[in-house]
């Protein structure tokens, strides 16, 4: 070793060790701590005592805990299954914990009833408050025989500290930093996995939240991975070559691109005089559909099958193709109008029971057969939808497949605040999708002591269709930017 290598000593200790016989675990996680501290990361570690990479994270959760924990659990006062759930505690529940240990009139819970303790029910402290504790319109309890003060409304207080975090989270955006990460209530952040890095490279803010309503904001971290990649290719090289997260997933999108499309042709088979003009210019320019064939409306998944099937568009348009295919001839009435195979005699056929009908009836055909090769999320979707004035509302309705494809919490919050309100949405920022979109559903249907909301609209529905972030990712709302100047209204 060379003179003055602390990381390589302290590894050659604990090896000595382990050659002549196991150190106990409080001394493993001690090391694995400094060695952290002088450097090494986790592979390092499970490579150079051949352990996983797990096992080292466990350690060093268990080595995170407070001095007199480890001590107590060094001279067997703590079982192995105490220890391992207080390594989810935070510091300030380990502090309360080992204050209930030494307490002679209090019960220290352990084991299974020590999680319990930690995730379940407590009363919540004044001391973790982010808001000022006069702005809180509760009760606030004392306790006559200590010093602590306490919420009597636990969802009161949820709601007054949702909107400080979302505060605080605003406030760190506005001073520069690049991202705020805000992670579910409970969950921890590991320090190991992270490095320290200022808000100039690229660092970012990450906020816990614990069941205990305690928050931390760790400022200036990131991931292992992340700080390699920022001194392997440079700060800006980095930003520029990580593409931001979509703002829709590919089934939401689909979900999206087909309700719209059914929609705007629904609604183009009462503008005959644009069909024949669409038509004009499809075979003029020709398209990818102009063969000719059917748009196929193929679905991402289940869900969004069973949703088009109950689409009102869809139900209006089957009525109108029935009705056609009567004037046609057609003994189905369940099959396409266009979309033939191209036989001549076929052909000669249509043509034939066309030059028999009306000028009137052959425009409902040719109107039809546009709506029915007209492709689904297209541009020509985004600028027939706008020019026809397109009401979704009349259309759609949100059901179970958009809410079971709404997955992005920041999404989530925003559709919040358009029905509930800024206030609302604020005071639900930290909270589970599936909550944030559960009291969406409230507000929709007025239930549970909400104002029922009858005309809403997501952004990614109306038309135009409207972004919710600047994080790009959302084709329909590119798609009506690149058209839009060609269809300019007087």
């Amino acid at each position: 070793m060379e003179d003055g290598d602390d990381a390589d000593a302290l590894e050659a200790s604990l090896i000595e060790n382990l050659a002549r016989l196991d150190p106990d675990e409080v001394s493993q996680w001690e090391t694995f701590s400094r060695l952290v501290r002088q450097g090494r990361t986790v592979p390092d570690i499970a490579v150079t005592f051949g352990i996983t990479d797990l096992k080292v994270k466990r350690i060093l959760a268990l080595g995170d805990l407070l001095p007199k924990i480890r001590e107590a659990y060094r001279r067997e006062e703590i079982d192995t299954e105490t220890v391992r759930h207080l390594t989810m505690a935070s510091k300030a529940q380990q502090k309360d914990w080992l204050a209930l240990c030494a307490d002679p009139d209090q019960y220290a819970p352990r084991g299974y009833q020590l999680k319990q303790w930690l995730f379940g029910g407590q009363s919540i402290s004044t001391k973790v408050a982010l808001f000022a504790i006069e702005e809180y319109p509760g009760l606030i309890t004392s306790d006559l025989f200590g010093e602590d003060s306490y919420f009597a409304d636990a969802d009161l207080f949820w709601q007054k500290q949702n909107e400080a975090i979302a505060t605080k989270r605003d406030t760190y955006l506005n001073e520069g930093w690049s991202e705020v990460v805000l992670l579910e209530p409970g969950q921890y952040f590991h320090a190991w996995d992270h490095e320290k890095t200022p808000k100039k490279k690229g660092g970012k803010i990450v906020i816990t939240v614990s069941h205990r309503g305690e928050v931390e904001c760790h400022e200036g971290w990131l991931s292992r991975k992340e700080a390699r990649r920022a001194r392997e290719g440079g700060e800006q090289e980095e930003t520029a070559a990580k593409l931001p997260r979509p703002e829709v997933t590919g089934p939401m999108q689909n979900y999206i691109e087909l309700h719209r499309h059914a929609a705007v042709r629904a609604a183009m088979l009462d503008h005959p005089a644009v069909a024949l003009r669409l038509v004009v210019a499809h075979a003029i320019t020709g398209s990818g559909l102009w063969q000719v064939r059917p748009e196929p409306q193929r679905a991402a998944n289940e869900t969004v099958t069973a949703s088009l099937a109950g689409c009102k568009a869809e139900a209006a348009f089957g009525k109108k193709r029935r009705e056609v295919l009567a004037l046609l001839g057609s003994p189905d009435e369940d099959s396409l109008v266009a979309g033939g195979n191209g036989d001549a005699v076929a052909i000669a056929g249509v043509f034939a029971r066309l030059l028999a009908l009306c000028d009137d009836d052959v425009m409902r055909v040719l109107t039809l057969v546009m709506a029915e090769t007209l492709a689904a999320g297209s541009a020509v979707i985004e600028a027939l939808g706008n020019h026809l004035n397109v009401d979704m509302g009349i259309w759609w309705q949100p059901d179970d497949a958009f809410f079971d494809l709404l997955r992005d919490k920041e999404i989530a919050n925003s559709m919040l605040a358009d029905v509930g309100g800024k206030l609302v949405a604020d005071g639900n920022v930290a909270e589970k999708v599936k909550t944030q979109k559960n009291i969406i559903r409230d507000f929709l249907a007025g239930e549970n002591g909400r104002p029922r909301v009858e005309t809403w609209l997501p952004r990614w529905m109306k038309f135009p269709a409207e972004s919710y972030t600047s994080r790009g990712g959302f084709r329909t709302a590119d798609q009506w930017t690149q058209v839009q100047p060609l269809f300019v209204r007087e």
